[in-house]
């Protein structure tokens, strides 16, 4: 247990940190310090709580948490029975539950077949070393190969291209992100060039080294929203040209040693086109109710995916991708977060929310499906807390004891409170010199912040060195370090709910422009 006499630097601290706002809030008075009760509950926090919740969430079991799956479920459960017993108030549409009807169409990875056959030994990639687009289904047999520089290709005789399958090097182009969707961009062109000759597919080399994504054989689609059943007919249309993205060293080596034109080798491929189901998603949520009469009605949002990437590669390894730090301990953060904050005796003055998400992994479904449908209104939602990889302290930058830092560091007042909060615990919260812009829209934060609301993520590791992948394990998170950041983010949330002024987006900073527009908007100023 910490000493009682560090109270006195903490309402020190947090005075400065609140007088140091606009001239706006100076006039008000500020937040009260955190007392003895609140300090009481922070203290609860327990490395030991949190590492028998991740032990169980990360485990074999539930097999990585792919959304949807079995072990995701039993994660939606296991969340939602600890909510039950700190006794937050049940708030979804089914209980602890938000659910949402999807629709999954997917294809039989079973059916999947990919091989060169040439000259020399036939190249046959699996399926997680491949990525496809384009296609919904297709069989392909002996097709031949014809190599084609990126830069030239529109030069090509046309003709000579029909019924091929037309091979091209990625553009390697690593960077920002604007570098990076340029990729994205060049493949669609070139995709929509090669169907126009008539190829028979596309096979672009991928010369990078580590994990790929893999086939992409299962799309998620929400029935009721108003393109879903346009896309659902567009990907189960017969037909359509297959762009395989491949990370092969013998691939590469034959594309290497061919000129410009016909390559001395066949394709031949198949893939069962898509079946559709439908399928129960599930974000989980529980309520702190509010002390205040006239704050109880706003909230603050404390949220963290508790989805992962599910089981891939081939048989024999290690193919369960757990997700202990990605983001099995933003997960079990917001579970301890509210076993501690549901003891106290006198509740903060606005209401908490506990939010864990689905699908983040798969482009923040979850998250946006929150923000079309809140289970408490948005425009009073002052502010979202995402906690994304707060477990692991073995960055490739270096040691991260000690230190966060917050995406959108200066988008909003959060960070102010965030900053004085990381004083109070020996934490120091930073601004990353090149992450924390760049990753502010890659967390569920995001979906949050284009609603207006101030969402920042806090992170510890941005880059460790299992990041999506199999060796992201349970017992390689530093649970004393997580404690002592979720401590942080305790206070953090007190602050802000005890705060009679709300955060707001910094008006002077041009990144902040576009969500302090969409809170104006929301709330008609």
């Amino acid at each position: 247990m910490r000493m009682t006499a560090r109270r006195l630097p903490v309402t020190v601290c947090l005075l400065a940190a609140l007088t140091a706002r606009t001239s706006r809030a100076q006039e008000k008075p500020p937040a009260p310090p955190i007392g003895p009760d609140r300090v009481a509950a922070i203290d609860r926090i327990s490395s030991d709580s949190l590492k028998g919740h991740l032990s169980f969430l990360a485990s074999d079991l539930l097999e990585g948490r792919d959304t949807p799956s079995r072990g995701l479920d039993l994660a939606a459960e296991y969340i939602a029975a600890q909510f039950r017993r700190a006794g937050l108030e049940p708030i979804g549409d089914d209980g602890y539950f938000q659910t949402a009807n999807w629709v999954l169409s997917e294809q039989p990875e079973a059916s999947f077949s990919f091989e060169v056959a040439g000259d020399a030994a036939p190249i046959k990639p699996g399926p997680d070393h491949i990525a496809l687009s384009g296609a919904r289904g297709f069989d392909i047999q002996g097709a031949s190969l014809y190599k084609l520089d990126d830069k030239s290709y529109t030069e090509s005789n046309r003709e000579a291209l029909a019924g091929k399958v037309l091979v091209v090097e990625m553009p390697i182009r690593e960077g920002t992100a604007a570098q990076r969707d340029a990729i994205g961009m060049d493949t669609s062109v070139f995709g929509t060039w090669a169907a126009s000759v008539k190829a028979a597919a596309v096979i672009t080399v991928a010369r990078r080294a580590g994990p790929m994504r893999g086939l992409n054989f299962r799309v998620l689609l929400d029935p009721k929203e108003p393109q879903a059943q346009a896309q659902l007919a567009r990907r189960e249309a017969p037909g359509g040209l297959p762009i395989l993205l491949v990370q092969s060293p013998e691939l590469t080596r034959l594309f290497d040693a061919s000129p410009v034109g016909p390559i001395p080798a066949k394709l031949s491929a198949h893939l069962d086109p898509p079946v559709r189901r439908d399928v129960k998603l599930r974000n989980v949520a529980g309520l702190l109710r509010g002390s205040d009469p006239a704050l109880k009605d706003t909230y603050v949002l404390v949220t963290a995916h508790y989805d992962h990437l599910g089981t891939r590669g081939p048989e024999g390894g290690d193919r369960i991708f757990n997700g202990a730090n990605d983001d099995g301990s933003g997960t079990v953060s917001v579970i301890e977060l509210a076993s501690a904050l549901a003891t106290l005796k006198e509740r903060p003055r606005r209401s908490l929310l506990f939010m864990t998400f689905f699908g983040e992994e798969k482009g923040l479904l979850g998250s946006r499906y929150y923000g079309k449908h809140p289970l408490v209104p948005v425009e009073k939602t002052v502010a979202d807390i995402n906690l994304e990889q707060v477990g692991r302290t073995d960055d490739k930058e270096g040691a991260r004891v000690g230190a966060a830092a917050l995406t959108g560091f200066g988008y909003s007042d959060v960070s102010r409170v965030f900053v004085a909060s990381g004083e109070q615990e020996g934490i120091k919260v930073v601004k990353h010199p090149q992450f924390s812009d760049l990753f502010f829209g890659r967390s569920d934060n995001q979906a949050l912040a284009d609603l207006g609301v101030p969402a920042h993520t806090l992170c510890v590791a941005f880059d460790f060195p299992d990041y999506h992948g199999a060796a992201d394990h349970w017992d390689r998170v530093d649970y004393a370090n997580m404690a002592r950041i979720d401590r942080v983010v305790a206070r953090t949330l007190l602050t802000i709910a005890d705060d009679p002024e709300e955060p707001k987006w910094d008006e002077a900073n041009p990144r902040a422009a576009r969500y302090l527009k969409a809170w104006k908007d929301r709330r008609g100023k």
